[in-house]
């Protein structure tokens, strides 16, 4: 392996070999004492080592390398033999036989070269000295460390590369994740619009035309007023399934407020709907999660719970939003509801998703015979980031209302008739209330959501046993 780093080493090495070698002929020359066979043998060395950088043989196989290294140092023993002042040519010689040779071999290797620089020495002018011998010695201690540490360079180097190659394999297995992990999510957004839309829608359309087919033949009138809430049914359904296949703004939330979009789906469906606190604008999303789940919920309570009353209640409190959907019908046991892997129980289980996606909480309360409610919270800190909370009036930490103040849940019908109640605000709450409080749980929570008609009737909202 090669790297822009190492191989400026190598040419570094390379160069220092023929720029001593080009100084010490040149020196030799001006001197003249180098002569024709020491000239000779300097430009076969040069030429030789200059072959193993052209040859590629040599420099990706081994034994020819090793070829090529003897014929390197056989050269230059003998023209250093016989021209002493070429030993300094054995420093980049301790590199190369370090590097091409293995340890076993390169160690002898250098400290043959460096006998072979002392005793050229020891021929010189004075003859041998400390000096003569120390240096050589020094010179290929440097080479040795020298080399090791490039040995280890070259390892660190090795190391970082086969890192960089993991994390680059991690991260187009993450990226392949993450791209299942999303089409795994379109698809359960599909799956979840598809039930919650055109499942419910096509439902309808089947009731609706069973109404118009038992209307026949003897009611034609009614029959065709059952005949166009079909295409109705069918027109809504159609632009529902455009808009979501677009991941678009359901088309009852185009020219409404949730709120109001609320209260159109909950007449529709014979039910009663009640508005607490001043509406304050939403992300799209949890508009979209808190219509999605009131179609649901009515559509159980219609299909399933054969519910005489059935009340919606959209909550505005000061750090959430609460929807709750309240029928009187059979009721159910939500333990025993089957997974929805299987077939059934889609609805909650889709219920369930779509609020937790948002970081809200969703509750269904429930037991054979003592009806149904289905309570969905939001956060506003976990839809919107932290929020600044106006400084609470009342001693609990909730702002008190006025005692003359209109509520919507709790009071008396209103002046105008209508089933808004004008006593006070009593936000709706289902503390305590679970499937095992009985009649009296559900009678109670039912006089909150519909006034105090449905508890003076002397009626249970629990359907018989």
């Amino acid at each position: 392996m090669s790297t822009p780093a190492l191989r400026v080493m190598n040419l570094a090495l390379h160069g220092l070999f023929f720029t001593l070698l080009a100084v010490l002929v040149l020196r030799g020359l001006l001197d003249g004492q180098l002569g024709a066979a020491g000239l000779a043998a300097a430009l076969a060395l040069g030429a030789a080592y200059a072959v193993g950088g052209l040859v590629r043989r040599i420099r990706f196989d081994r034994r020819w390398a090793g070829a090529w290294l003897g014929v390197v140092v056989l050269l230059w023993a003998a023209l250093t033999l016989g021209h002493p002042e070429f030993c300094y040519l054995a420093f980049p010689l301790y590199f190369i036989c370090l590097h091409l040779l293995p340890v076993r071999w390169a160690v002898p290797a250098v400290l043959g070269l460096t006998g072979l620089v002392v005793a050229a020495q020891a021929g010189t002018a004075g003859g041998l000295s400390t000096a003569k011998v120390l240096g050589p010695l020094a010179g290929a201690a440097v080479a040795l460390l020298t080399a090791y540490g490039y040995a280890a360079l070259y390892r660190e180097n090795r190391q970082r590369q086969h890192l960089i190659e993991d994390l680059v394999r991690t991260e187009g297995k993450l990226v392949a994740s993450q791209r299942e992990a999303g089409r795994l999510a379109e698809r359960q957004r599909l799956a979840r619009e598809i039930h919650d839309t055109l499942a419910q829608g096509l439902s309808s359309i089947v009731m609706l035309a069973r109404s118009a087919e038992a209307a026949l033949p003897a009611d034609p009138q009614a029959a065709a007023d059952w005949i166009r809430e079909v295409g109705r049914t069918a027109a809504e359904n159609l632009a529902e399934a455009r808009r979501f296949v677009q991941a678009l703004t359901p088309p009852a939330l185009d020219d409404a407020t949730l709120a109001e979009a609320l209260r159109r789906l909950a007449a529709g469906r014979g039910a009663v709907f009640h508005l607490d606190g001043e509406p304050y604008p939403l992300p799209v999303e949890a508009e979209v999660a808190l219509l999605r789940l009131t179609q649901e919920a009515l559509a159980n309570a219609e299909r399933h719970a054969a519910a005489e009353r059935i009340a919606v209640t959209l909550s505005y409190l000061d750090d959430e939003v609460t929807l709750d959907v309240f029928d009187d019908g059979v009721g159910f046991d939500p333990r025993a509801v089957a997974d929805p892997a299987v077939g059934s129980g889609f609805g909650l289980h889709g219920m369930h998703e779509r609020i937790a996606a948002l970081g809200g909480s969703l509750t269904v309360e429930s037991a054979p015979g003592e009806g149904t409610v289905v309570a969905a919270s939001l956060r506003l800190v976990a839809l919107t980031g932290p929020i600044g909370l106006d400084e609470p009036d009342g001693p609990d930490g909730l702002d008190e209302p006025e005692p003359d103040e209109p509520g919507t849940l709790g009071g008396p019908p209103g002046p105008d008739g209508s089933d808004e109640p004008s006593g006070p605000v009593r936000p709706l709450s289902f503390d305590g209330l679970s499937a095992q409080d009985g009649h009296e749980g559900l009678d109670a929570l039912a006089a909150r959501l519909l006034g105090p008609r449905a508890a003076s009737s002397g009626e249970s909202l629990a359907a018989p046993r």
